[in-house]
Order: structure tokens, then C-alpha cells, then sequence
């Protein structure tokens, strides 16, 4: 008896908190947290995509690997944008969704730079370099081609487009391939290393040409000076990247009390400043390339306690995830969809990525794979999540911030193609992934496996 009146003292004293927190944030922010106010429509869209993405977590379907949660985060969103009734109270203005996604893209460049491992890059950089650059490339020309043709793009709105599809997924190419490293399948050759190593330059690669290709799209100087501007933002974000981590690298130093946290909460800030800022004074190429480099170089001497801050890093995009993926989801609207430029999108999507596969196995052939192994590669390389998710609707937030509405239409168009990129690409290829993966990697012992992880 005494324990169930704790418990629901306990309880209470819960339900309590909770409503003078609510309080709290109402005296803040006044009519934000009702319906129709930018809090209550972000709160709403984090906890829809949250349950979203659990309910698709608990499916297990038997000999088939779990899907991603991030699809049913996005699916989250579009059911609330679509569904009549909610999407007249579900309000976030394009000040707060530009800034959350912007957060949620500092926090993919900066995990990508922490993922960055110097000896596994100098071990196995030729591959990496192939997988990183080639396949990026090709299908952001195969896109810009393809689009041009089929969809009437302009070819600077084809590159852009082709750059957002051109990035692998690490949300959901690193899950897959540290279970099959757990699992022992692939580590004597050091696939699922290459691959981790090489999704974090193909998504540098691709956020570095959608902001050249961004700010060339939206300027209206002569094509030869803001191809000159674009390298010097490239200089300008590197220079800054390395001085800033130089300095990183030894403050705070090693000895003081909580320092990973410390670290973290700097890496993340410099960063925020760095990406945000950059986009603030129109620098948008330099911010991106200044978080990765910073990044990167501070953690270089880090030692174990960069692993710590990999994980209060990750705590973080626990939390914005949801938020990304929800957002993405609701920017897409089932009344300005057409059959026919859903069928236009799709078929354009697959003619991109015949070609991405086609070149990513060309380019492992001399990298001592068995043919198998080189189709496991090709199809490893085909999931598109995170990257898409951030870069999708910023095409279309730039032009509504410089009212540039004749242009809406392509912004449209890639926000939709990147949307159905993550629906089609993401679940199917963590299947390809769990189910491909035993059946044509070799499985190594577990004394060779730890001795490549390691």
C-alpha cells in the first residue's frame, strides 16, 4: 500500500511539473504555445514524428532487417499536412523551420567531421576517395542532365538538384554496416569501414555543390565572378575551419572537469555561428566547409575522449531528427502534387541512380572486392536520408526570402524529388543492406573482425 501511494505521489508530483513548465513557457512566449503558434506546431510535428518513427521501429517482419525510423518521422509530417482538420492549427513560420534545419545540418557536418578517422583514411584512401567523389559526381550530372531534359530545368537548377540527390545516407549506411560488422561479415577486406569512412566525404562533397550551385542560382552577377566568389568561400571556409580547430584542439585542455562536454558544447557552437552566420552575410558555401574542417582537426588529438563527444553529439540529433524529418514531410502537399510530376520525379530519380550504381561498382574494381562484394558496394550506395532532408527545402526558403516567386516551381520540384528520394531510396536500401549483406560478404572470424575494427 505504501508503495502505490509513492508511486502516485510520485505521479502527481509529475503531472505538476509538467503543467508549470507549461506555464512557464506561456508566460515567455505568450499565444506561441496554442494552436496555430509556431511552439505549439513544432512541439506537435516533434512528438508526432517521434511516435512515427517508434510504431515503424516496433514492425518486425521475420528474415527482413528493421526499417529506418527517419521514414516514419517523415510520413509523420505529411499525414499532418495533409490531414484537414490538423493542418489548420500546425503553423511553423520559415524563420523558425529555416533555423531549426539549419541546426539539424550543423549537427550532420559535425558528426560527419568527428566520424572522419584519420588512420582508417590513410589505410584505405583510395577507395574512399573513389567511393566519396565518383558516385556524388556522376549522379549529380546524370540528375542535372536527366532533369534538363525530361523535367525542363535550367541547367544551373539541374547541378543543384543533382547535388541533393547525389548524397549517401549516413543515418542509415552506418547502422546497417556496424551490424554486419558485429556480425563479422565483410571486416577481413574492410568494407563496412569503407563505406562508414566514405559516406561522410560523399555528404561533404554534396553539401559543398549545393551551396555553390545555391549561391550561383540566385545571383544575378556575371557567371565568371560568382564562380570566383564560390572559390574563394571554399578558401575562406577551409582557412577558417583550421584556424578554429587548431584552437579547439587544445582548449579546453585535456585536465580540466567535464571536458568533453565542454568540447562538445564548443564544437557545436562555433559551428551553429560558422553555418548559420555564413548564410546571415550570403557566404553560404563557407559556414558548411568551416564546421566539417574545424571539426575534423580539433578531434585529431582528442584521443578517447572524442568518443565521448560523439555521443553527446548524437544526444543531440535524438533530438532534432524528429524535428528535420517531421518538418521535410510537411513542406509536401498532396493538393499541388500532379500524377504527372510525381511519374516525371520518380522517373528521373531512377535514371540517376542506374547510373550512381553503375559507376560506384566500376569504381571498386580494383579495389581486391570479388564481383559479389563490388554489387554489394553499388547497392550499399544508394540510401538518401539526412542530407536530403536538410537540403531539400532551402532552395525554395532562398527564393521566398529574396521573392524570387517565378522561381518557386523548380524549388518545388527538387523539395519533391528529395522527398521521394527518402521514401523510395531509405527503407529499400537498409533492406538491400540486411538482407544482400550475409549472403555475399564473406564471414570472417571473430579474432580477424577485431583486429580490422580495432
Amino acid at each position: 500500500m505504501g508503495r502505490e501511494e509513492k508511486n502516485w505521489k510520485t505521479r502527481l508530483c509529475k503531472g505538476v511539473l509538467g503543467v508549470l513548465f507549461c506555464v512557464i513557457i506561456w508566460s515567455y512566449t505568450g499565444r506561441e504555445v496554442f494552436p496555430g503558434g509556431n511552439l505549439f506546431g513544432m512541439l506537435i510535428i516533434f512528438y508526432c514524428a517521434l511516435i512515427g518513427g517508434n510504431l515503424l521501429h516496433l514492425i518486425k517482419i521475420p528474415l527482413v532487417p528493421p526499417l529506418p525510423p527517419l521514414l516514419g518521422m517523415l510520413l509523420a509530417g505529411f499525414i499532418l499536412r495533409n490531414t484537414p482538420v490538423l493542418r489548420d492549427y500546425i503553423y511553423i513560420n520559415q524563420s523558425w523551420s529555416s533555423n531549426l534545419r539549419n541546426t539539424a545540418l550543423t549537427i550532420i557536418l559535425v558528426r560527419a567531421g568527428l566520424g572522419l578517422d584519420p588512420q582508417a583514411l590513410q589505410k584505405l584512401k583510395g577507395v574512399c576517395l573513389r567511393l566519396s567523389m565518383g558516385p556524388c559526381c556522376v549522379e549529380a550530372c546524370s540528375a542535372a542532365v536527366f532533369s534538363h531534359f525530361i523535367m525542363k530545368f535550367p541547367w544551373k537548377w539541374g547541378f543543384l538538384l543533382g547535388f541533393v540527390l547525389g548524397a549517401v545516407s549516413p543515418a542509415v549506411v552506418v547502422p546497417s554496416m556496424l551490424l554486419l560488422q558485429e556480425q563479422g561479415y565483410g571486416v577481413k577486406k574492410g568494407i563496412p569501414t569503407v563505406l562508414i569512412a566514405a559516406s561522410s566525404f560523399d555528404d561533404i562533397l554534396a553539401i559543398t555543390g549545393f551551396n555553390t550551385f545555391l549561391t550561383i542560382t540566385y545571383s544575378s552577377g556575371p557567371v565568371y565572378w560568382i564562380i570566383i566568389m564560390s572559390f574563394f568561400e571554399i578558401i575562406l571556409g577551409v582557412s577558417a575551419g583550421i584556424i578554429i580547430g587548431y584552437f579547439l584542439r587544445y582548449f579546453p585542455s585535456s585536465d580540466q572537469h567535464i571536458v568533453a562536454w565542454k568540447r562538445a558544447f564548443l564544437l557545436m557552437g562555433t559551428s551553429i555561428v560558422a553555418v548559420i552566420g555564413s548564410n546571415r552575410i550570403g557566404l553560404h558555401a563557407a559556414g558548411g566547409l568551416a564546421a566539417i574542417v574545424l571539426t575534423f582537426v580539433s578531434a585529431i588529438q582528442w584521443d578517447h575522449e572524442k568518443v565521448k563527444v560523439q555521443k553527446i553529439i548524437a544526444g543531440t540529433w535524438q533530438i532534432f531528427q524528429p524535428l528535420l524529418f517531421g518538418l521535410v514531410g510537411a513542406e509536401v502537399s498532396v493538393a499541388n502534387l500532379e500524377s504527372n510530376t510525381i511519374g516525371i520525379c520518380v522517373g528521373t530519380l531512377s535514371l540517376s541512380l542506374l547510373a550512381r550504381i553503375f559507376v560506384t561498382f566500376l569504381l571498386v574494381c580494383f579495389a581486391g572486392f570479388s564481383f559479389k562484394e563490388k554489387i554489394f558496394v553499388a547497392l550499399a550506395w544508394i540510401p538518401k536520408a539526412t542530407v536530403q532532408a536538410v537540403l531539400g527545402p532551402l532552395a525554395l526558403e532562398a527564393g521566398r526570402s529574396k521573392n524570387l516567386t517565378h522561381l518557386e516551381v523548380y524549388a518545388k520540384n527538387v523539395m519533391t524529388m528529395a522527398f521521394l528520394a527518402i521514401l523510395i531510396t531509405a527503407p529499400n536500401g537498409a533492406l538491400l543492406i540486411g538482407l544482400v549483406g550475409p549472403k555475399v560478404l564473406s564471414l570472417d572470424k571473430p579474432e580477424e573482425a577485431g583486429e580490422i575494427i580495432s
